[in-house]
C-alpha cells in the first residue's frame, strides 16, 4: 500500500465462524487480489478449502463482490463506528461440474419424447 492511501479495516468470516485475514486493506485493492490473499492464508486444518481463487466468493452487505471492482467501487462502508472493522463473509463454492454435452441432451430428449400416430 502506498503512503497516504486510504485504507479500511477488514476481517473475513469463513463457514465455521472463524475470522481470517484481519488487517488494513487499501480501498484501491480489487476483490480478486483479496481472494488471492485469502486462498494463500487459508487455514490448513479446515475441512472445506478452496482449490483456486475461482472457488471463493466474497460477500458484503448481502452482495457478492465482483473480481474486477475495487473496494471503493464496491462501496464498502464501515457504518456508524469510526475505526470499526468490516466483516465480509467468505463462501467456498467449487465451480459447477461439467455441463452435459449437447449430444447427451439430445439423447435424453429422444428418450423422453412422446409420439402419437393417427391411423
Amino acid at each position: 500500500m502506498g503512503e497516504g492511501e486510504e485504507t479500511i479495516e477488514l476481517r473475513f468470516r469463513i463457514y465455521d465462524g472463524t475470522d481470517i485475514g484481519q488487517g488494513a486493506y487499501a480501498l484501491s485493492m480489487t476483490a480478486a487480489t483479496l481472494k488471492q490473499k485469502l486462498v494463500a492464508e487459508w487455514p490448513k486444518d479446515k475441512t472445506v478449502t478452496p482449490k483456486s481463487v475461482n472457488d471463493v466468493k466474497l460477500i458484503h452487505a448481502g452482495k457478492i463482490l465482483e473480481d474486477s471492482k475495487t473496494l471503493a467501487d464496491s462501496k464498502i462502508t464501515i457504518g456508524d463506528l469510526p475505526g470499526g472493522v468490516v466483516t465480509m463473509h467468505v463462501v467456498v463454492q467449487p465451480p459447477a461440474a461439467k455441463k452435459k454435452t449437447d449430444k447427451n441432451e439430445e439423447q435424453m430428449q429422444k428418450m423422453n419424447a412422446c409420439t402419437c400416430n393417427i391411423l
